[in-house]
C-alpha cells in the first residue's frame, strides 16, 4: 500500500531533509565562528536554523506543483548528497570553478573518489529518500488556485519570518558574514545550483568569439648559439611549495634533485587558480591572474602554439586525463595504461611512463629549437597512495586509502610526501635524459604544478577552494628551473643570478608563458620582458 501525504507536508520533509542533513556543515562552520566570539545572543543562535527553513521552504514552494516536484527534488537531493558529503568530509566549497573541475574529470580520476564512506553516504542521504518521494502518492490541490494560494502563503509565512529575524539580529548577521566569507557558498542546494547555472551559461550559451591568433610574428633568434635548444617543460600536479626539502621543508623530499648543479628552486610562486580546469590554461595563456578569462583563452592561441609559429618543433605527453586545451593544436601523445602494465595500474599510470621512447620521440621532432611538455599525475588525490611504486615508500607509516579523512595526519603527510619524492625522482630522470643529449643541444628543464593542496588544516582537503579565499596550501606552488652549465653559458644566463632571484623576489604562473618564450629565444610581438623571470640574468637581454 503506497502512502499518501499532501504536497505542502512533502516540501515541509524536503526543507528539513536539506536544512538538518545537507546543510549540517554550514551549521558547523556558523556555530565553530560563534564559539570564537566573547559574547553572542542567545536567541540570535537559535533564529539561525530557522532562518535556513525559512528560506529553503521560500525558494522550494514554487517548485512543488504537479509533474516537477517528483523529477525536480530528485535529481535535487541526489545532487545536495554528494555536495554535503564533499563539504563535511574535504571542506570544499562549490562554486562556478568547482562544478567546472567535477564536469571535466574523468572516469579514472572519479573514481579515486569512491570508498565505503562516500557511498554509504549517498546510499542513505541520497538515494533511500530519492526511492521514498518517487513511490510516494502526492496529493496536490484539486483546484489550481488552492494551491497557489497554499504556496504563496506559506511563502509569505517564510519571508515574514526571515524579515522579523533581520530586524533583530541584521548586526550579528552581517558582522558573522563579513568574517567568514564563504558561508554564502556554503547553502545546499543554493551553491551547486548557482554553480551548475553559472558553468553552462558560461559554457554553453556565451556568444562565439573569433579566434585570435597570438604571436604569428614569432621567429627564433639562434645568433651566437651553436646549438639548438632542447626544454623540458614540465606541468606538476597538486604539488605545494611547503613539502619542498628544496624550500625548507624537514622531510628529504627533494633527495634526487638538491645536489644537481645548474637547479634552482623558486620560492615564493603563487598559482593561476586552485584547480586544473583553471590554472593549466590560465598559466599557458599569455593573459595575468586578474585579467584572465576563461572563454577568451579557448579562443586564442597559447604558448605552445606561439613556438610553432616561430618553427618551434613541439610535444605534449600527458598522464594527466588531458591537457584541459593548451595542447590542442600540437603533436601529442597520451599516455595508454594498457601499453605499459609495468607502470599502470588500472586507468591510472606512475609518470615514470612518460619517459618511455623519449629519446625516439625527440629524434622524432622537427630539426631545430625544440620543446616536450609533460604533465605529470604528480601528487592527485585523494588516492596519492597510487601515485607512487612500494618501492618508494620512503615515508612511513603511509594511508593507503581514497578516505583520507579517516587517516592520521601523520599517515596522510606522508603519502603526500611520497608522492612529493616520487616527482622529484622524475625529474632527476628527466634531467639525466638531457643530460645526455648535451651533444647535439643547448639543454634545459623547467617544472612547475598547477596548483597545490589542503591535507586538513583549517578542516580543508584536497583543493579548489574559491581563490580569494584559498589557504596558501593551495596557491604557494613549486617552481625549478634547471640548466645545463655549458648551455647557460651559451644563452648569457647567469644562474648565481637566477638563484638571488629566486630566493629574493616573488614571481607567480604569469610569468611561464613570457619566461620559456625568452629562454627558448623566440621574438614575437607577445613577449614581454617585464614578464620574463629569466630576463635579468641573461647577458645582452
Amino acid at each position: 500500500m503506497r502512502i499518501t501525504m499532501s504536497a505542502i507536508k512533502v516540501n515541509v520533509l524536503l526543507v528539513l531533509l536539506f536544512t538538518l542533513v545537507f546543510n549540517w556543515p554550514i551549521f558547523l562552520h556558523f556555530y565553530h565562528a560563534l564559539s570564537r566570539l566573547d559574547h553572542v545572543k542567545v536567541g540570535f543562535v537559535l533564529s539561525i536554523p530557522l532562518v535556513l527553513l525559512a528560506a529553503l521552504n521560500l525558494v522550494f514552494l514554487p517548485f512543488s506543483i504537479k509533474y516537477l516536484l517528483k523529477p525536480f527534488f530528485s535529481l535535487l537531493i541526489l545532487l545536495g548528497s554528494l555536495a554535503s558529503y564533499a563539504m563535511l568530509k574535504y571542506g570544499i566549497v562549490f562554486d562556478q570553478n568547482m562544478v567546472q573541475n567535477v564536469v571535466e574529470t574523468n572516469a579514472g580520476e572519479a573514481s579515486s573518489y569512491l570508498n565505503a564512506s562516500v557511498l554509504t553516504w549517498f546510499m542513505l542521504t541520497g538515494v533511500m529518500p530519492t526511492l521514498c518521494l518517487l513511490l510516494l502518492k502526492i496529493e496536490y490541490p484539486t483546484r489550481w488556485y488552492k494551491g497557489v494560494g497554499l504556496r504563496l502563503g506559506g511563502m509569505g509565512l517564510s519571508a515574514l519570518l526571515i524579515f522579523a529575524v533581520g530586524a533583530l539580529y541584521y548586526q550579528d548577521y552581517a558582522s558573522v558574514g563579513r568574517n567568514n566569507h564563504t558561508m554564502a557558498k556554503e547553502i545546499v542546494p543554493a551553491n551547486y545550483v548557482a554553480g551548475i547555472f553559472k558553468y553552462v551559461k558560461t559554457s554553453f550559451f556565451t556568444p562565439a568569439m573569433p579566434f585570435l591568433a597570438l604571436g604569428t610574428d614569432a621567429v627564433v633568434a639562434a645568433e651566437g648559439h651553436s646549438k639548438p635548444t632542447l626544454m623540458f617543460l614540465v606541468v606538476g600536479e597538486t604539488a605545494r611549495s611547503k613539502n619542498y626539502s628544496l624550500n625548507g621543508y624537514e622531510k628529504h623530499t627533494n633527495a634526487f634533485t638538491d645536489q644537481e648543479p645548474g637547479l634552482i628552486s623558486f620560492s615564493h610562486v603563487r598559482s593561476c587558480g586552485t584547480a586544473t580546469a583553471v590554472s593549466v590554461p590560465c598559466m599557458f595563456s599569455n593573459m595575468t591572474r586578474r585579467e584572465y578569462d576563461e572563454n577568451r583563452a579557448r579562443h586564442q592561441d597559447g604558448l605552445l602554439d606561439v613556438l610553432q609559429h616561430g618553427g618551434v618543433g613541439v610535444l605534449w605527453k600527458e598522464n594527466d586525463g588531458g591537457c584541459k586545451g593548451v595542447c590542442d593544436r600540437v603533436p601529442t601523445l597520451v599516455v595508454e595504461p594498457k601499453e605499459h602494465p609495468e607502470l599502470c595500474k588500472g586507468d591510472s599510470c606512475y609518470d615514470a611512463v612518460l619517459l618511455k621512447d623519449l629519446d625516439q620521440q625527440i629524434a622524432g621532432m622537427k630539426p631545430g629549437n625544440k620543446l616536450v611538455a609533460f604533465h605529470l599525475m604528480g601528487s592527485h588525490g585523494p588516492t596519492y597512495f597510487r601515485r607512487y611504486p612500494a618501492s618508494e615508500r620512503a615515508f612511513v607509516p603511509d594511508c593507503p586509502r581514497s578516505d583520507i579523512e579517516n587517516c592520521t595526519n601523520e599517515e596522510l603527510v606522508n603519502t603526500y610526501d611520497n608522492t612529493i619524492r616520487y616527482t622529484d625522482k622524475v625529474i632527476g630522470q628527466l634531467i639525466a635524459t638531457l643530460k645526455g643529449l648535451e651533444q647535439d643541444y643547448n639543454v634545459g628543464l623547467i617544472y612547475l604544478s598547477d596548483h597545490g593542496e589542503s591535507l586538513g588544516a583549517m578542516g580543508l582537503y584536497l583543493h579548489g577552494t574559491p581563490y580569494k579565499f584559498a589557504p596558501d596550501d593551495q596557491t604557494v606552488v613549486p617552481m625549478l628551473t634547471w640548466m645545463a652549465p655549458r648551455s647557460a653559458q651559451e644563452d648569457g644566463l647567469n644562474l648565481d643570478c637566477l638563484k638571488q632571484e629566486a630566493q629574493a623576489k616573488r614571481f607567480s604562473q604569469d610569468n611561464l608563458f613570457h619566461s620559456v618564450l625568452g629562454i627558448m629565444n623566440v621574438k614575437t610581438s607577445a613577449y614581454d620582458g617585464a614578464l620574463d623571470l629569466f630576463k635579468p640574468c641573461r647577458r645582452g637581454v
